[in-house]
C-alpha cells in the first residue's frame, strides 16, 4: 500500500530545488529518504523500497552521493568474516 503526499512550495523554493529542471517531486522523495536513513527512523530496506533501487550497491552508492554512509561496525565486519569463513569452510567439505 502507499500513499501519495502532496505538499505545496513556493516557485523560488521549486527553483531552488531543481535549478537544472530535474523532478522536484523526486528530489523531495530522495531528501526524505536520506534524512530517514540518517536519521534511523528509516531502514536501508525502506529506502531501497521507496526509491526503487535493486540492490544494497545501489543503496551504498546513493547514500554515498548525499554524504550518508551505511551502519557498518567493526563488529558487522568481525561477524560477516567469520560467517564467510564457515561458509567456506563447508563448501571445501562438500567438494
Amino acid at each position: 500500500m502507499s500513499i501519495a503526499v502532496t505538499i505545496e512550495l513556493p516557485e523560488e523554493i521549486i527553483r531552488q530545488l531543481s535549478p537544472n529542471g530535474e523532478d522536484v517531486s523526486r528530489s523531495v522523495l530522495e531528501a526524505i529518504a536520506v534524512e530517514g536513513y540518517r536519521s534511523e527512523r528509516l531502514t536501508g530496506v525502506q529506502v531501497m523500497r521507496m526509491l526503487g533501487l535493486q540492490t544494497r550497491l545501489e543503496l551504498d552508492a546513493f547514500l554515498q552521493a548525499h554524504e550518508v554512509y551505511l551502519d557498518y561496525s567493526l563488529e558487522d565486519v568481525e561477524k560477516d568474516t567469520a560467517a564467510s569463513r564457515r561458509a567456506s569452510t563447508q563448501q571445501r567439505r562438500n567438494s
